[in-house]
């Protein structure tokens, strides 16, 4: 979406009414009504529509607007949850029938497709995905220059990072597709020369009149805000002084408590507590610190305890002595409070959606060219009309949302679904449920009811990533920022990427070439406990348009670099909101959950073998990270295979 010939208000409106068009023909198609979800009889498979430019016609990668949970992808799931009945879909013989059938094309589905393939060399595996694209969370967004260069940016999953070292599983699966991170960390690691570089763009806190009284831009150099970029802020002396203390530690807030008895006590206090009460910060200085956590966690300093926050290493804890390497964050554990380490840590120019078209081109011939290895996959091209043909062994069929899946009394399981207007059926000997945890039990409905309220437990937590191409960055350099914070804004944080140069692929030569930004928000509800925050989250994200997305972004961007000449109209050349209502997977909270990690844990319980069905993705693992999802994908192929 080009905004430089036209008014942006009436792009943006535009835009959003088509996309809700297409998703409320999406689901008028599919019939949502009581008793309207049969099966309609075996019949060709409609083509999956393509647009203007994409190749191959069909390349989502490559679309703007609303992303993410775009229209179209989950109003059949809302209906069903709301009780719609499915009528006589599992009436009557199946279409198709497969050794695997995978529910979610995720990185969790398309490891356990490649696991599984492994182990039954042959076997005839389907996966089954809502959305009009694969890989779950690990979304590419993809951009074509005028040059006829691509610019990339991740709208899900940033990174291979975990807060503990990828197990022999998940490291075994990336090495096999040629992902060696330690090799690729040591040659692509840093962005070396060019103008993003030589622009040593630095951070910046961004004041505005709505949480402070007037707009103010504090800049600072890399790394986190310095406090004493803070002199001209508007807050009062007393909260400036109140932010020295804390960001110095001068002293050790709880030298009083034995060593033994420290973590324990972090564990039993939120953050924002700990900032108040051992901090010593009042109401002025608290607003720069609320928001921090949410990048972590899609909560603020409320929703969290003080020993995650110790953990990660955010303010207010200099006299610990953090690990080295790695993430500093702590985990709990059976054991008691435990350095977890750290991983490895590498991003590519997608994100983490390299990962996905790797397995996908691992399972799949004919969707990237043989032999193509992970650097060269990153401009490497693909072809999505291989993901569904009947001669491969494994098939991904997308725009299939999934509505009941029923192990039948002799062996296997029936899946219904229903794409392109169309409700289906196939069979298969086992099925792995790949999605997240909360909507199993509507499509697994005969689950044990210990089993279903354990998946119901686990609520994922809501966030936007919006990828912006700017057509240049003139203002930016100008005002030296690559990366401003929000504290109190619509979003809490905008930043430069920094195009890592890989394969072929390379960011701005100057400041006239376009650039990517991405802004992040995270919707939640302070006060609330954090399940409670991340559906008022949830419920927010899906009553915005993507008008409300786009105009926040330009009126931050306007009053922050404004004074530098940035110009909408004139600088912003497209715009991609990729919305995760269900987005993180939740982990262990102390403030908030009863159970930790163990046998009794809500992951465990609802993660269990139900007949010919298995579980597997980051949720069952209560962790938010890619190594967790490979490694639930090999334990529940393990259980359905021995």
């Amino acid at each position: 979406m080009s905004i430089s010939k036209q008014p942006l208000e009436a792009i943006t409106r535009r835009d959003f009414i088509q996309g809700a068009a297409v998703g409320s023909a999406a689901a008028a198609g599919l019939g949502v009504m009581p008793g309207a979800l049969h099966a309609q009889g075996p019949s060709a498979l409609p083509a999956l529509a393509g647009a203007a430019g994409e190749p191959n016609g069909y390349y989502p990668p490559l679309r703007q607007g609303m992303r993410g949970s775009h229209p179209g992808s989950f109003e059949i799931a809302h209906a069903l949850r709301d009780g719609e009945a499915v009528g006589q879909a599992l009436a009557g013989p199946a279409e198709e029938t497969y050794d695997l059938v995978i529910v979610g094309g995720g990185i969790s589905g398309l490891s356990a497709a490649r696991f599984y393939a492994d182990r039954q060399p042959g076997a005839r595996i389907l996966i089954l995905e809502n959305h009009d694209d694969f890989g779950g969370h690990a979304k590419r967004n993809e951009f074509r220059l005028p040059d006829g260069r691509i610019a990339l940016m991740n709208g899900g999953t940033a990174g291979i990072e975990s807060p503990t070292p990828y197990s022999p599983v998940a490291d075994g699966l990336l090495r096999r597709l040629d992902i060696n991170v330690p090799d690729l960390i040591e040659k692509y690691g840093e962005v070396r020369g060019g103008a993003l570089t030589d622009a040593k763009l630095g951070g910046a806190v961004f004041f505005d009149k709505e949480g402070f009284g007037r707009d103010h831009l504090a800049k600072f150099g890399a790394g986190q805000p310095d406090y004493r970029s803070f002199a001209d802020a508007p807050i009062s002396a007393a909260a400036k002084a109140q932010i020295a203390a804390l960001e110095e530690g001068r002293t050790d807030p709880i030298a009083h408590l034995a060593p033994e008895k420290r973590k324990l006590y972090l564990s039993t206090i939120s953050y924002r507590t700990y900032l108040e009460k051992h901090g010593r910060l009042g109401p002025d200085a608290i607003k720069l610190y609320q928001n921090r956590p949410l990048g972590w966690w899609c909560v603020g300093a409320d929703g969290i305890s003080a020993l995650d926050a110790w953990g990660a290493g955010l303010a207010g804890f200099k006299s610990v002595t953090l690990p080295k390497g790695g993430i500093a964050r702590m985990g709990y554990t059976p054991r008691g409070f435990a350095e977890t380490g750290g991983s490895y840590d590498f991003h590519f120019p997608d994100g983490n959606a390299t990962i996905a078209r790797l397995l996908v081109a691992s399972l799949i011939p004919g969707f990237m060219p043989a032999g193509t290895g992970a650097v060269a996959s990153v401009l490497a091209p693909t072809d999505y009309t291989a993901l569904d043909r009947d001669q491969n062994k494994v098939r991904l069929r997308l725009s299939s949302t999934v509505l009941r899946v029923e192990n039948r009394d002799s062996a296997g399981a029936d899946i219904v679904y229903a794409r392109g207007g169309q409700v289906r059926k196939v069979a298969a000997r086992h099925v792995v449920m790949a999605c997240w945890n909360m909507i199993i039990p509507y499509l697994v409905p005969s689950l044990p009811a210990p089993q279903k309220e354990a998946l119901h437990e686990l609520v994922k937590e809501p966030l936007v990533y919006v990828s912006v191409l700017l057509n240049n960055w003139r203002a930016l350099a100008k005002a030296g920022v690559g990366m401003i914070q929000f504290p109190t804004g619509y979003y809490q944080n905008a930043f430069i990427d920094r195009a890592v140069e890989i394969g072929g692929y390379s960011g701005p030569k100057s400041v006239d070439d376009p650039v990517l930004m991405q802004f992040s928000r995270i919707p939640h509800a302070p006060g609330l406990s954090e399940h409670d925050q991340s559906r008022a989250g949830r419920a927010e994200l899906l009553g915005t348009d993507f008008a409300t997305f786009e105009d926040n972004l330009v009126d931050l961007l306007t009053r922050t670099v404004g004074p530098y000449g940035f110009d909408a109209r004139k600088d912003i050349g497209a715009v991609i909101v990729n919305r995760w209502p269900h987005g993180y997977s939740p982990e262990y909270n102390p403030l908030w959950d009863k159970q930790p990690d163990g046998p009794n844990a809500p992951n465990v319980i609802g993660r269990q073998k139900f007949g010919a069905i298995a579980i597997a993705n980051a949720d069952s693992a209560r962790a938010a990270y890619t190594d967790a999802a490979i490694d639930m994908a090999h334990r529940a192929v393990g259980d359905l295979l021995g």
